[in-house]
């Protein structure tokens, strides 16, 4: 199943209360319930006025049907080609 990486511009996210970070989570799930099993979320990153969410699902579209019916801004869709980390390298990773 293909995975991506989707950017949603949201001024202000990065001062989003536990509340308010909550009831959309809340709402993502209840549209995922409605979607079906072939989209997940896995997680999102909040920075100051982005969120960047990891997903995976069979197509882009359906990631921007969640958005719709979810009432997220979805801006940019990318698809993930790989992955790469510290240990890519094959030597003791210098990052703790």
């Amino acid at each position: 199943m293909p995975r991506y990486i989707i950017e949603r511009e949201l001024p202000g996210a990065g001062r989003l209360t536990a509340d308010e970070l909550r009831a959309v989570a809340r709402k993502s799930n209840e549209v995922l319930a409605r979607l079906g099993p072939e989209i997940t979320w896995h997680e999102s990153h909040v920075s100051a006025d982005r969120l960047y969410c990891l997903y995976t699902a069979p197509s882009p579209e359906l990631i921007r049907e969640h958005a719709r019916q979810g009432g997220f801004p979805a801006d940019r869709i990318s698809e993930i080609v790989t992955v790469i980390s510290p240990a890519t390298a094959g030597e003791p990773s210098l990052v703790s």
